[in-house]
């Protein structure tokens, strides 16, 4: 069975809100960085309130975010 357009979407997200909730617990909890996770947790949220609401586009864009912010995080600690 070939998937449409959204159902490959909608499995994109899903698959991407999983990475983060992954992606979350390797990040050092820092006191410095404690809000900017927190952040990213939101972000994350809204992407799967999106998501279940049918959203596929603010969804992404949230989940996307969130990534983001964790990616922010990691090149941090990276440099440091």
């Amino acid at each position: 069975m070939v998937e449409s357009g959204d159902d490959n979407t909608r499995h994109r997200i899903e698959k991407d809100i999983e990475e983060f909730h992954e992606s979350v617990k390797a990040v050092k909890s820092l006191p410095s960085y404690e809000r900017v996770i927190e952040l990213a947790k939101m972000y994350a949220s809204d992407a799967k309130s999106y998501l279940d609401k049918g959203d596929l586009y603010t969804s992404f864009s949230c989940i996307s975010y969130a990534h983001g912010l964790l990616d922010a995080i990691k090149e941090l600690e990276r440099v440091k």
